[in-house]
Formats: C-alpha cells, structure tokens, sequence
C-alpha cells in the first residue's frame, strides 16, 4: 500500500491495522462466500483487503471523496464496489436480501447509524460494528442500564458483545477502547401485537427525564397529568417510582397495551 493519509479527525477518523482485530470483525459476522457485505467506512481498506478475499461482494460506502477514489488502488478487486457518500443517505433496498454489515465506525456516527439500520425496510441479517466499547455496553444493556438506544437495538436485533479493541491499536488513538457489538436481526417480530412507530412514541416520552421517576418522565414526554401517568403505570403493573433504565422490553410492552386499550 501507498503512504497512508492523516486521518481527518472532523470525520472521527482513526485508522485500525491490526490483523487479529481486523480478523475478530470479519468472525463476528460468520461472513463466506455466499454473502454480500456493506463495509461502512472502509478509510485505508484495511478491512476490506480482508473483506474481499472473504466475501461473494463488498459494497464500500466512504463520505471520504479522496479515499474513496483511491480505494480501488489500495485494494484492487473485482468484487468491489465503493461508493462515494454519506451513509446516511445511503438507499439499503438496493442491497440484495440477507446481507452483512462489516465495519469500523466513527463514533459520532453510531447511534445515528444503528437507528437507521434498524428502522431500514431491508435490515441486514447481521451487523459487526466497532464501536466505542461504552456504546456497545450501552446497547447491549440490561435492565437496570437501558436507554432508548438499547430499546430501539433490542426491539430488532438480538444485540452481543464481540472482542475488545484497545486504544492503543489505533492510528491515531481515541481516548477510549473500542468493542465489537454484534447485531443479529430478529426475524420475527419480537412483539407482534406492537406499532413500532407508537411504541417508541411511548418510549422515547419514557426516557425524556431520564434521571426522573417513571412518573414525573411519562408525565412530561407524554404531556399528561401525574394521576394519567400514574393510571397508566397501575393498568400495567408497573411501580411508576421506578427509574426509565430499570424497564425491561417486556415491561415497556405492557405500558405500551396498557396506553393502547385505553385509548
């Protein structure tokens, strides 16, 4: 490969050329033959030189216009494909069924990132991002530590955490490790009898004084009464003096039916 470029650190750029790390990613998302592969960010085509000898096809979608450009002369391969833009505005239903998200992403970028794919109509089959290992935490979180970004993960994927990579293995470094957070989708719905758009509606009201009670929380994002709030709580059988973090999915799709029947 030629001289590497300076990382822009205005795109969260942070070059990772270790092999065994580079290899973890391509692991975590079981990647053969067979499969078609979104590499998001691909920078220097570390990854992808892996990515392509792995994959039936690499689709590589970099904002970067000059390593873009230079991406099919770092990795000369037929089955690549890079693709000059956002990702955010990336169409995925021009990706075939069951394909497979490998990638290193700037940190600004990954909540954003894991909405979108989540709310996508063709969602990948799996998804191997590395990630700020206290996102990828965050995402995998369990009651008692959940956001409304592990709530969104989990409602569609089945979310786990792969190898960590530290700092130090950056070029340049971040201030934190990073950590493969793995994202498997759930293929059947994990609740049927839920509108995801009013779910996380309710959601979204439940997190809005995260440090609050469930009470004082649903009663500001909802713009209801504390005795509405407090109705809502006993219909579902939920103590409202619980903290928003401490719900699990299940317990947020019993406040869910309980608003919806009483509507």
């Amino acid at each position: 490969m030629s001289e590497s470029p300076l990382a822009k650190k205005s795109l969260g750029q942070h070059w990772l050329s270790d092999p065994a790390s580079l290899q973890a990613m391509c692991d975590a998302a079981d990647i053969d033959k067979e499969d078609v592969v979104l590499e998001i960010g691909p920078g220097l085509g570390t990854l992808t030189e892996l990515l392509v000898k792995q994959a039936k096809q690499v689709i590589a979608v970099e904002f970067d216009s000059i390593l873009a450009a230079n991406l099919p002369h770092r990795v000369p391969a037929a089955n690549l494909q890079v693709v000059s833009q956002d990702i955010m505005a990336f169409d995925f239903s021009d990706l075939p069924p069951d394909y497979k998200i490998v990638a290193n992403i700037p940190y600004y970028l990954t909540s954003n990132l894991i909405r979108m794919i989540s709310e996508a109509q063709n969602r990948p089959k799996t998804a191997a991002l590395l990630v700020q290992k206290e996102v990828a935490e965050r995402v995998a979180a369990k009651p008692g530590a959940m956001s409304l970004l592990s709530i969104t993960a989990q409602f569609y994927w089945q979310a786990s955490l792969g190898q960590i990579v530290p700092a130090k293995l950056f070029t340049p470094s971040p201030k934190v490790d990073s950590q493969i957070l793995i994202l498997r989708r759930l293929d059947k719905t994990v609740f049927p009898d839920v509108k995801p758009q009013d779910f996380f509606r309710l959601t979204k009201a439940g997190f809005s004084q995260r440090r609050k009670t469930l009470l004082n929380s649903l009663s500001g994002g909802l713009n209801v009464s504390r005795d509405e709030a407090k109705a809502l709580c006993e219909r579902a059988f939920i103590d409202c003096a619980l903290r928003p973090q401490t719900l699990s999915l299940e317990e947020w799709r019993q406040l869910y039916l309980a608003q919806t029947f009483n509507a």
